[in-house]
């Protein structure tokens, strides 16, 4: 017998849907699954969550006391953070039934060809960045400070940090954020939003200053750019540790408002803020906005742009 003719419907027939059913699913859903808005928060809630667990049990490692400035704490620190914001993408990607490499960083090309590009690119730009202070009276290179085995000892050590720095923070601000956001409102509206995210925690750093933090405004643009036209991460975490390794160990300057240990030589900047960046560092000189500009129309040139359905490229 045909059950539509039934006066009464069987009890195993769910009832429809309330229309307050129905409000709440358009909040939470849509022709994708969860909405963006819901996967940032619950990234959030993980990043906090491993955060807290994992520092309570490495407190004692990872946070140096009062007058430790050994790399190696550094190191860890940023492996530490690093960490945590991958491994809560990796929850995620389980949630989302996506592989880890689709957030920006994929196995395939790791420390390959774009890494190598990028890396040689953040040489360039810190190079020529100095070479304009210098040309302007504003950087002398000083005497070598370090000799033998310490020059290699800490050329190493700080190549090391920084290429975690690079894979840490490109990921915190470019990786399952820019992603995720960008499936809610759009590649470059995200990017702006995180751009200047990337320039307000800067801003904090000793030394640091507002033309220092647009710069790195700027330069978070521009990695958004190049995450654009190559598809994932990789040239920008070698851009960004070339630069900073630059910065801090090869030619001896503040690093966004941080001086460390281990220079290479007794380099000085000298002469206007706006010429040299000051305290900030070569990032906060006007010529760093110049060099800027270049480099975006040479990301432009040397990667065309190609079509892609990912939200986060």
């Amino acid at each position: 017998m045909n059950l539509s003719i039934h006066r009464n419907p069987p009890t195993d027939v769910p009832p429809a849907n309330s229309p307050g059913d129905d409000f709440v699913s358009r909040v939470l859903f849509n022709e994708r699954g969860l909405r963006a808005g819901w996967r940032l928060l619950l990234y959030v809630i993980f990043v906090l969550a491993l955060e807290l667990g994992a520092g309570l049990l490495l407190q004692h490692f990872l946070h140096p006391r009062t007058g430790d400035v050994k790399p190696t704490v550094f190191i860890a620190q940023e492996l530490f953070s690093f960490g945590v914001v991958f491994g809560a993408a990796l929850i995620m990607g389980l949630i989302e039934r996506r592989a880890p490499g689709d957030y920006g960083l994929p196995s395939q090309g790791a420390f390959g060809r774009l890494f190598w590009q990028g890396f040689l690119i953040g040489l360039a730009e810190i190079s020529a960045l100095i070479g304009l202070i210098t040309l302007f009276g504003g950087y002398s290179f000083g005497a070598i400070e370090l000799h033998g085995m310490e020059i290699m000892r800490w050329g190493i050590l700080w190549g090391v940090f920084f290429l975690v720095v690079g894979l840490c923070e490109e990921f915190q601000f470019r990786g399952y954020t820019q992603f995720t956001l960008a499936d809610g409102i759009g590649f470059w509206p995200a990017a702006v939003l995180l751009s200047v995210g990337f320039g307000w925690v800067h801003r904090y750093n000793p030394g640091e200053n507002w033309m220092g933090a647009a710069g790195v405004v700027m330069i978070g643009l521009l990695f958004a750019f190049a995450l654009r036209r190559t598809g994932n991460l990789w040239l920008v975490v070698g851009w960004h540790a070339s630069f900073d390794f630059g910065e801090t160990f090869l030619y001896s300057v503040p690093n966004s408002g941080l001086l460390f240990p281990g220079h290479l030589s007794s380099s000085s900047l000298h002469g206007p803020a706006w010429l040299t960046g000051g305290t900030v560092g070569p990032e906060g000189s006007v010529f760093s906005f110049l060099t800027m500009g270049i480099l975006f129309f040479l990301v432009h040139r040397w990667y065309p742009a190609q079509a892609t359905s990912s939200p986060a490229s």
